[in-house]
């Protein structure tokens, strides 16, 4: 398939109710198998979308004009800080794309749910893409989901400069998907998985800048491209054959190559001594494969756990020494 800073943020913990129906705003997080930095240059990824997201209730507020935001979602300490200005940046963006404007009637916006918003989680575009649908109900807009998405992918531009569009997509479809960008819209499919895939993920506690990152790469492929063009020569082999390990149910097979992806983004330079140690003790508890995901340098990592009882043990290993982690499922 083709797929201005402006207002306060007031973060609290206050429930959503009223009748407003946020249920319908959901939009998930996601994981990213393979592909981080690597989809920006057009090949392909793989990406698998969690089950906890993000909601959004919308109100018009006819004498106070302006925007306010009441941001109850839970996160890793500092994340809404760091990523503030971004945020708000990405809010109006989402807004003047579906036409809303708060100059004269007020928008008070509360984002919920149970997505911890981490690096490499998907929070942002988990975001953009619930205010999307929020709007799309207030404003009995009528949008398809790949027009959702489209206004997702141009929130995702606050935080993210260039998004790639993988993580709009995931936040608005779901499921596992191989996404590829083009020069016109990018492209996506929906895999069928032979067997469930449980997964750990965990946490740095480190937040950082994907426009920053993002950025550092490119300086680095534009100093030396015959050094990047083998990097992502690697990694074109690489994601072909993780795509046929899930298609196949090759569990140890996936995870050798997930950790054959996590050393190339090791000498892309942007996982750090924080991710190389969870990925290590994942490996020694019984992960078939381990390797960060998402932006890197802080952020999470994900590992790869073929039974119930390995999911349970890595878990555990992993809160000795991660700030937060997380078991998900996909299938």
């Amino acid at each position: 398939r083709r797929a201005s800073l402006q207002g306060k943020v007031i973060s609290s913990f206050l429930t959503m109710t009223d009748a407003f129906p946020v249920e319908k705003t959901r939009a998930f997080g996601k994981l990213i198998l393979f592909g981080e930095h690597f989809v920006v240059y057009k090949v392909p990824a793989l990406v698998g979308a969690v089950s906890a997201y993000t909601d959004c209730k919308l109100e018009y507020v006819d004498d106070k004009p302006g925007l306010e935001v009441i941001d109850n979602r839970p996160a890793v300490p500092h994340y809404k800080e760091t990523k503030s200005a971004e945020g708000l940046e990405a809010i109006n963006l989402t807004l003047s794309h579906l036409g809303v404007d708060y100059k004269n009637r007020g928008v008070k916006l509360t984002f919920g749910g149970d997505l911890c918003c981490a690096s490499g989680i998907g929070a942002s575009a988990a975001q953009v893409v619930s205010l999307a649908r929020a709007v799309n109900i207030a404003d009995s807009k009528s949008l398809s989901e790949d027009e959702i998405n489209a206004a997702g992918y141009e929130g995702e531009k606050g935080y993210h400069g260039t998004p790639s569009g993988i993580d709009n997509t995931a936040a608005t479809f779901g499921g596992l998907l191989r996404f590829q960008r083009t020069d016109d819209a990018p492209i996506f499919e929906k895999k069928t998985l032979a067997s469930p895939i449980r997964i750990v993920y965990a946490s740095t506690g480190i937040t950082a800048s994907t426009t920053k990152v993002v950025g550092d790469v490119r300086a680095k492929k534009e100093a030396d491209e015959a050094w990047f063009a083998n990097l992502i020569d690697q990694y074109k082999i690489l994601v072909e054959e993780g795509q046929n390990a899930i298609e196949k149910g090759d569990l140890p097979g996936l995870g050798k190559l997930m950790d054959k992806n996590h050393e190339l983004l090791q000498e892309l330079t942007v996982s750090c001594k924080e991710l190389d140690d969870l990925v290590v003790a994942a490996r020694h508890t019984g992960a078939l494969g381990a390797k960060m995901s998402g932006t890197g340098r802080g952020g999470l990592m994900i590992a790869l756990t073929p039974t119930e009882a390995i999911q349970n043990a890595v878990a555990d290993a992993l809160e000795k020494i991660a700030p937060q982690v997380w078991k998900t499922t996909f299938a």
